[in-house]
C-alpha cells in the first residue's frame, strides 16, 4: 500500500478511507483500463463498500496531488519536440487533448481544451514552455492553428532565439503513436460527463504514464511502476 508523506496528510482530512487506500485506487484507475464500476467491485472484494461515485470524486480531487509531485521531480526533456492533438469524447462531443513528446518519446506536457484553434495551441505551448523552457525545434502537422501559435511565440522571442518550426508528417508519428496509451485508459469511461472530470482523469493518466516512462528523478528501473509511484508519494 502507498505510504503518504506527512506534508500530504492534510489533504485527506475528512475522508472515511485511509490515504493509502485512496491513493491505491486512484493509481489503479489511472494505470489500468478499468471503469469505476470495476473498481467498485474490486473494493468490495477487499471488504470495503465504496460506491463508484465516491471513487470518481477521489480521482477528481487527488490527481492534482500526483501532478504536483510529478512536476516537482520531472526530468528535463530533449530540445526537439513533436506536438499533436487527439480527440476525447465529452457528453457526446469531441474536445481536444494537446500533447507533445520529445524525439526520445518522453512526455513534454499535455493540455485539454474545448476547441481546436490557435488560442488553444498557444495555451498548450505556454504551459509547456513554463515547465521546460523554449525548445530548439517543434514538429507539428499541417494544421494552420498550431503553426500560427508557434509563429506568435516566436514573435515574442528575441531575434536569433526563435525556435525552429517543422511541418513534417512522418516525424510526428512518434507522438501519434504515444496517444494510444492515453486513449486506451480513457476508453472504458465511454465518454466523460464533465470537463473537470476529464481534466482530472487525464492528468492522472498522463502522470502515471510519465512515471512508467521513468521521467522522474529517483526512478528505479528494477522496481515496478507501482513501487516507483509509492516512493514518489512517500
Amino acid at each position: 500500500m502507498p505510504e503518504v508523506s506527512r506534508d500530504l496528510l492534510k489533504y485527506f482530512k475528512g475522508f472515511c478511507s485511509t490515504p493509502s487506500v485512496i491513493l491505491l485506487f486512484v493509481y489503479m484507475k489511472c494505470r489500468f483500463s478499468l471503469s469505476y464500476r470495476e473498481l467498485e467491485e474490486m473494493m468490495s472484494i477487499r471488504g470495503a463498500n465504496v460506491d463508484h461515485p465516491t471513487l470518481q470524486r477521489w480521482v477528481k480531487r487527488f490527481t492534482r496531488l500526483i501532478d504536483k509531485r510529478v512536476r516537482a521531480r520531472k526530468k528535463p526533456v530533449n530540445g526537439s519536440w513533436r506536438m499533436d492533438e487527439t480527440y476525447i469524447k465529452l457528453n457526446g462531443k469531441w474536445v481536444y487533448l494537446y500533447r507533445a513528446v520529445d524525439k526520445e518519446g518522453q512526455t513534454v506536457d499535455f493540455l485539454l481544451r474545448a476547441k481546436r484553434d490557435a488560442i488553444a495551441a498557444k495555451a498548450f505551448f505556454t504551459k509547456a514552455f513554463k515547465q521546460h523552457g523554449i525548445p530548439k525545434k517543434v514538429t507539428v502537422d499541417k494544421s494552420g492553428s498550431n503553426k500560427s501559435a508557434l509563429d506568435s511565440c516566436n514573435r515574442a522571442l528575441r531575434e536569433g532565439n526563435e525556435l525552429e518550426i517543422r511541418q513534417v508528417k512522418y516525424l510526428n508519428n512518434l507522438v501519434e503513436q504515444d496517444h494510444r496509451f492515453i486513449k486506451k485508459r480513457t476508453r472504458p469511461t465511454l465518454g466523460f460527463k464533465s470537463f473537470h472530470s476529464a481534466v482530472a482523469t487525464i492528468t492522472g493518466i498522463e502522470n502515471i504514464r510519465m512515471i512508467q516512462k521513468g521521467q522522474i528523478f529517483g526512478f528505479d528501473s528494477t522496481r515496478s511502476v507501482f513501487h516507483n509511484f509509492c516512493a514518489l508519494m512517500a
